[in-house]
């Protein structure tokens, strides 16, 4: 797993039909601290993430592993919205 942020959203109305009715949204790698890095890609949203949020993301054939994106064709998918980071006894992000 990986975390990143929701930086923005997507509008396909021409998809793959097993990914009707999931929202895509484009996320960037984050580091704990919650800076920005890489380049921003599309995840497969199934936990109701929205713009702004630090998020739980997996990428790879472990994307098809979830009860909504099963056999599809998937490379990254949004799997928890993070509330806290904690590392050396210290809170470094905190979901306001």
């Amino acid at each position: 797993m990986k975390i990143a942020r929701v930086i923005g959203s997507t509008v396909s109305t021409v998809k793959d039909p097993k990914l009707t009715g999931h929202k895509l949204l484009i996320v960037q790698h984050a580091s704990p601290n919650n800076e920005l890095f890489g380049d921003p890609f599309i995840a497969v949203d199934t936990v109701g993430a929205g713009e702004g949020e630090l998020v739980m993301v997996v990428e790879g054939s472990s994307a098809r592993y979830t009860g909504k994106t099963e056999a599809s064709a998937v490379d990254a998918v949004i799997i928890g919205i993070l509330d806290s980071i904690t590392m050396d006894n210290e809170i470094v992000f905190q979901k306001s």
